[in-house]
């Protein structure tokens, strides 16, 4: 899979915005109902534990602060089909991963939108706002 063009087609086919960081790393901005969006970055990572290439897609949901409830978000991971919820770098973040040699397009473009509409339903929860 050629995974910029995969991520470019797929911002075209929703009518959303690509953006390319290098071979390995893109952005779709997708867009969503009620007029808003939500960014998506897209990588591909090499997992060494189980010896395999991935690709991960994650979006911002908003800074991590001592307020947010995180047995919430524990308890409404089992909600999803491939998304989670991840802290990293102080940020709260919805995330996703497949690895690359069994994951179908289809697959991906599943994974995408999964991704971009948790991130921005608990962006809009727990900020009140459309930021990412």
């Amino acid at each position: 899979m050629k995974f910029n063009e995969f991520m470019e087609n797929f911002a075209l086919e929703i009518g959303g915005q690509f953006s390319e960081y290098d071979k390995t790393k893109s952005v779709i901005i997708v867009p969503l109902d009620g007029n808003r969006f939500q960014t998506v970055l897209g990588v591909i990572r090499f997992n060494e534990r189980y010896n395999r290439e991935g690709i991960e897609f994650s979006s911002k949901v908003c800074d991590y602060t001592p307020d947010v409830d995180l047995e919430e978000l524990l308890r409404q991971n089992t909600e999803f089909t491939h998304a989670k919820f991840a802290l990293f770098d102080a940020a709260l973040k919805v995330e996703a991963s497949a690895y690359l040699d069994n994951a179908t397009e289809s697959l991906l473009k599943e994974i995408i939108l999964e991704v971009a509409t948790a991130a921005d339903e608990w962006e809009y929860r727990l900020t009140g706002m459309d930021v990412h």
